[in-house]
């Protein structure tokens, strides 16, 4: 007979618990006024290298959650080199006379721009005059007349302004004056002053820099072709009149404003427009703008082509884990565009240093919205939450925002209630009311378990049933519940069977790990004689995708109870994840899970011994409302941690799981014996009979 007598670890609520003492305020060291990024140390190290070197390709990709700071480490690591203007240029258009549909582009140093444009003006004004002058003395307009007039005028514009590409414009517009005066000879002088004509010799000014004083961070939140690239205004079809100049139609998009500077656009945005991105690599490759509308009037496209314009600007795209990595693996020329990766981490250690952060950055938000103060009990719990949310008591999430989020909604609940401060009691009011406005669904699930309409026991021994615990999200809400999980198990070689997967509803991660399960059967009974079995593996009562590996060990414990034929215990609900040697690994969400089963345990009315099976590793993660310590306090509900599979089996059975003894035999009564028994009969039934 084997020794019955086993032991059961748990949790005491000492263990159980954790929260951050109020002295914390006082012993995190220097807490800094205005914290600005906390916990990102890798990430600025990136940023700082990727501006720091022009080299071509190396624009950076910011990776990461929102509100991990992002923008705010974008805006702070460029100001090093906000007063560095030497790239800056004035960018204009000006009429193409030998082909109006191809605009000229020029550039000048800031303010240069400017004043070319009023330059320009000025000679518009004087051209005017003398066509005036000319017309009162009643003689004919022409060409050589004008620029006996204006002469002096171009050839001064030409000197303040001495670059080729001036000078070429200027000798056009003496060309064109001697070309076409007479079209102004025959102008009634009443609508002269506004003649179209004069507009050929106008300037379209896209980029102005005479009052910048620092290199240019723009944000494109929607990038479009025509908030990228700039945009044309083209007439509703192609019979143009002849006051249509298609270089005073060209406006600048994002890339020329932030042309000299920094251009900030969103990953996931890119992707949203057809052939946007390749449009875009292009100008990256080339570092080329070029202006072309993609708007299309009827069957016809548009056929205005300004020339094209060299930039030098660094490009930021901002996106998650995600993005990053499918831009990786679709496009081979990505990683020549983006040499600099800045990876911003959604949790940081809870260094004094990172703690302290964190405390600067919740007295300065309340400082800067005009929020109450928060006194250092509620700090503690805000840093409490924040632990909660990195699912860690190592760790604090860098989504400061969210903590933010908690702080505004405490401070609200502080008012209602007629407090002058943030403590713990509001804090910890603002979760409340936080839960309880997002918990309709898992309020629901409580409803159809409490009645019936979900099958579940959750007391009394079952043999193949497990309750299993699960995440369900809602929007930025997630909670735990309780999920029956089955096997069913008979003669025959086809293995295990996931229902899941034959139905549709099974997740890559989550067939892995029923791949797994058949592993451990092999390696821990079927070592003398083939696994020879026919099992079923089902989710019950679920009509949603399962995946994710976290319900592993409760599936293999339903597999096994079926093997064994070993009734399990129903009143605890079981999570980890398995690998085939048969170690528990730790999951995710485990704070939620718990609270879930405890829920519903409080709502059936069970305080006797409902409790829950969690992986060894995941106590660090524990962070649980305090209303489960009170509970584990009384003996009300149990937490017990394993390592093994051996050792959750034993929890389920009340029956030790058994150890081989020199002879490679499990001892009698024990469960391991029992399941390695039925397993060698039901090879026995399935092979062949000679």
């Amino acid at each position: 007979m084997a020794d019955l007598n086993f032991t059961r670890r748990e949790l005491t609520a000492a263990q159980a618990s954790f929260s951050y003492p109020e002295s914390i305020v006082d012993t995190c060291g220097t807490i800094p006024e205005s914290p600005e990024i906390v916990g990102q140390p890798r990430a600025l190290r990136a940023l700082e290298m990727g501006l720091s070197i022009n080299g071509k390709g190396y624009n950076i990709f910011v990776s990461g959650d929102p509100g991990t700071g992002r923008t705010t480490a974008i805006q702070i690591a460029t100001r090093q080199y906000a007063n560095d203007l030497s790239q800056l240029r004035d960018i204009a258009y000006v009429h193409n006379f030998m082909r109006p549909d191809t605009p000229i582009a020029l550039d000048f140093i800031p303010k240069e721009g400017r004043a070319f444009l009023a330059a320009m003006k000025g000679f518009i004004r004087t051209l005017i005059e003398a066509v005036l002058s000319i017309r009162s003395a009643h003689a004919h307009v022409d060409g050589n007349t004008l620029l006996e007039h204006v002469g002096k005028v171009l050839e001064s514009i030409r000197q303040r302004f001495p670059s080729k590409a001036v000078a070429a414009h200027i000798q056009r517009i003496r060309t064109d004056l001697v070309e076409h005066a007479y079209v102004l000879d025959h102008c009634e002088i009443s609508k002269l002053h506004n003649h179209i004509f004069f507009q050929r010799y106008n300037v379209n000014l896209l980029i102005d820099h005479s009052e910048t004083c620092t290199r240019p961070l723009v944000f494109e939140s929607h990038p479009t072709f025509a908030n990228l690239f700039g945009s044309l205004d083209l007439p509703l079809t192609q019979n143009r009149d002849e006051s249509y100049l298609p270089f005073l139609t060209i406006h600048a998009g994002s890339i020329l404003e932030a042309a000299g500077g920094y251009l900030v656009i969103s990953a996931e945005e890119m992707l949203t427009q057809e052939g946007l991105w390749e449009a875009f690599k292009r100008f990256l490759t080339t570092s080329t703008l070029v202006i072309q509308n993609s708007t299309i009037h009827g069957s016809h496209a548009a056929g205005i082509r300004p020339e094209s314009v060299p930039l030098s600007l660094k490009v930021i795209l901002v996106g998650s884990e995600d993005s990053y990595d499918a831009f990786c693996e679709h496009d081979p020329d990505f990683l020549k565009l983006f040499k600099i990766s800045a990876e911003f981490d959604y949790t940081m250690p809870a260094t004094s240093e990172n703690i302290a952060g964190c405390i600067g950055f919740i007295r300065m938000t309340a400082k800067e919205e005009h929020l109450l103060e928060a006194v250092p009990s509620g700090i503690a719990e805000l840093l409490r939450y924040s632990a909660s949310v990195a699912e860690s008591r190592d760790l604090l999430t860098t989504q400061l925002s969210l903590i933010a989020d908690v702080l505004r909604e405490a401070d609200f609940w502080a008012r209602k209630e007629g407090k002058a401060q943030i403590d713990k009691d509001v804090v910890l009011k603002a979760m409340t009311e936080r839960d309880y406005v997002s918990s309709l669904t898992e309020s629901r699930i409580s409803d159809e378990i409490a009645n019936g309409e979900m099958i579940i026991s959750l007391s009394g021994y079952k043999v193949g049933v497990v309750n299993g615990l699960a995440i369900l999200d809602r929007g930025s809400s997630s909670f735990g519940t309780p999920t029956v999980i089955s096997a069913t198990v008979a003669p025959g070689t086809e293995g295990i069977v996931n229902i899941e997967h034959e139905a549709g509803l099974s997740g890559e991660i989550h067939d892995k790990g029923l791949l797994i399960l058949e592993g451990y059967l092999r390696k821990r009974y079927a070592r003398n004689f083939p696994l020879s079995i026919y099992s079923g593996i089902a989710f019950e009562q679920s009509y949603a995708e399962v995946d994710g590996d976290s319900a592993s060990s409760s599936e293999l414990y339903a597999l096994l109870s079926a093997i064994g034929e070993v009734p399990v215990r129903q009143d605890i609900a079981v999570t980890g994840s398995v690998n085939q040697m048969g170690e528990i690994q730790p999951v995710g969400g485990i704070n939620e899970k718990i609270s879930g089963y405890f829920k519903v345990s409080k709502r059936l009315g069970l305080s006797n011994h409902p409790g829950v099976i969690i992986p060894m590793q995941n106590i660090k993660s524990l962070i649980l409302p305090y209303e489960i310590i009170e509970a584990i306090e009384r003996g009300e509900f149990h937490i017990y941690p394993v390592e093994t599979i051996d050792e959750g089996m034993q929890i389920l059975t009340d029956r030790p799981a058994g150890v081989r003894n020199q002879k490679g035999h499990f001892p009698m009564d024990t469960a391991n014996r029992a399941i390695e028994d039925r397993l060698k009969a039901l090879y026995e039934i399935s092979r062949p009979q000679n």
